[in-house]
């Protein structure tokens, strides 16, 4: 992945917590499906992190989204409630691909 993708530091960030989950179960004793789990685990915790402002603007703007499909507010409203959602969304969701 190029240093100029923004979805650099998340790549990185889940490729070390991978490596040091295989780093950790190759020193540790356990079955090998036992390792391979803990190495499971420790990709889901690292996706799970780095993806936790995608779900939370998610759910934010699915809420205002609600309010604004009620009806109970007028266009310009609606369109204030927008601008004000979408300015305070977290800058790592703001134009970045996810992939």
């Amino acid at each position: 992945m190029q240093k100029d993708n923004p979805n650099a530091e998340r790549y990185i960030s889940i490729a070390r917590a991978c490596l040091r989950a295989i780093n950790d179960t190759a020193e540790n004793a356990g079955s090998r499906e036992e390792k391979i789990q803990a190495v499971y685990e420790a990709i889901d915790q690292a996706f799970q992190a780095e993806f936790a402002d995608y779900r939370q603007s998610v759910a934010i703007m699915a809420t205002v989204l609600e309010r604004i499909a009620s009806g109970q507010l007028d266009g310009e409203k609606a369109a204030d409630l927008a601008r004000k959602t979408l300015d305070q969304q977290p800058e790592s969701t703001r134009s970045a691909p996810m992939h």
